[in-house]
């Protein structure tokens, strides 16, 4: 007998296709994962031009993973939360809420990061 979602326990290649389509949907659905994107290109743009050490791109690198990675939770719990409760409920604005500020913070980390570069005698 199986238990637990039929999607458990497949190829990596059918489990890859789930993320690339969750991906696809952040995409195509949310304007802040587009904008996250777009400022990460940017970023990595800017930072080919600046040329830094190679520990600023590993920090740059974990600071847009972060920020999306916080997003894509985001848009999760919000998805969910409204799947399950459609009405406007003091609860559910709560946990969306504190789903947003995560994502604020890795955005505010994110910026401690560009910050301490630039204040950086050598890149």
């Amino acid at each position: 007998m199986r238990v637990g979602h039929v999607n458990k326990n497949l190829p990596f290649s059918s489990r890859l296709s789930f993320a690339l389509q969750g991906l696809r949907l952040s995409w195509n659905g949310e304007t802040s994962f587009r904008t996250h994107i777009v400022i990460a290109a940017l970023t990595c743009g800017a930072m080919a031009l600046i040329r830094p050490a190679a520990v600023w791109w590993a920090l740059v690198a974990l600071a847009i993973g972060f920020v999306i990675s916080a997003e894509l939770f985001n848009t999760a719990v919000e998805r969910i939360a409204d799947h399950v409760q459609p009405e406007f409920d003091e609860d559910i604005k709560a946990i969306k809420d504190i789903a947003a500020g995560a994502v604020l913070f890795a955005a505010f980390s994110a910026i401690a990061v560009a910050l301490a570069m630039a204040s950086a005698k050598y890149f």
